[in-house]
């Protein structure tokens, strides 16, 4: 018997495949949008549980503003920069997630200096409330979404 082979030619022309690819793309306003909801929230929750209205003033202002803004400084500077840096492409995942948080957390640090400054010289640390919280909101803020920032950008560039 002759059992010859023939190719299905329309094997490819019909064959269902998904069309993106396994990684999410980097879209800044998504990623600071959601720096801004995530310690927002919890923070709020927080607050919520053991009933202190400051923390749930904080969650929606130092807390979550802060995470935003420095998501949207960072996600700026690797959307620019950051594929050019040789360094930020070939290090390790770990290498370059553990500097943004350690210079996300000096950032904060100076950024919360600058701040109690400015309300010092205005004179204002005696009507905010949440004045005395800067020192901690704004370096925790800026290591979380740095982290967050850079792992999230670092994923999206992997191949």
């Amino acid at each position: 018997m002759n059992k010859t082979k023939y190719s299905d030619t329309t094997e490819d022309a019909y064959s269902i495949r998904s069309v993106r690819s396994g990684t999410k793309t980097f879209v800044l306003l998504r990623e600071v949008l959601m720096a801004y909801v995530s310690p927002a929230v919890m923070a709020g929750i927080g607050g919520l549980v053991t009933a202190d209205k400051i923390l749930q003033f904080r969650a929606l202002t130092t807390i979550g503003g802060t995470s935003a803004l420095f998501a949207l400084l960072i996600g700026l500077w690797l959307r620019a920069k950051g594929k050019q840096k040789y360094w930020l492409v070939r290090s390790p995942q770990w290498v370059v997630i553990g500097l943004f948080a350690l210079g996300g957390s000096m950032l904060g640090l100076l950024s919360a200096f600058v701040t109690t400054s400015i309300f010092e010289i205005a004179k204002l640390t005696d009507f905010l409330a949440w004045s005395g919280h800067i020192w901690i909101d704004f370096p925790l803020s800026a290591t979380i979404a740095s982290t967050i920032i850079s792992w999230r950008w670092r994923a999206s560039i992997k191949k």
